[in-house]
């Protein structure tokens, strides 16, 4: 179903529209083609791919926070989960940071 890569880079820096926002994941982290393109759809996505290490570097999120409000947050939540996810069983297998220029932010 997913092809597995060291590292996935969703970049945000050119999005112009909402949905927009779940076509660039879902070409960045090799979703399906019936990804629903919502965070619910996000989550159950991420969660199918538990189990393989997983790095995901999120680029121009303050381009989705300027031009979407709050749904940034919203997404860094769902990401946050996923770091969570089983009671951390899998937290040392998962790596999610955001990058804004040279600072890299991980996940916790």
């Amino acid at each position: 179903m997913y092809e597995f890569k060291e590292l996935y880079t969703i970049d945000f820096s050119n999005v112009e529209y909402y949905m927009e926002i779940h076509h660039i994941i879902q070409k960045a982290l090799n979703f399906p083609d019936y990804y629903g393109g919502s965070l619910d759809a996000l989550w159950d996505c991420l969660r199918d791919m538990v189990g393989e290490p997983i790095h995901i570097e999120i680029l121009g999120l303050d381009v989705v926070e300027r031009k979407f409000g709050n749904y940034a947050l919203k997404l860094i939540e769902t990401f946050k989960e996923l770091k969570h996810y089983r009671n951390d069983k899998y937290s040392q297998e998962i790596q999610i940071e955001i990058v804004s220029g040279d600072a890299r932010v991980s996940l916790n």
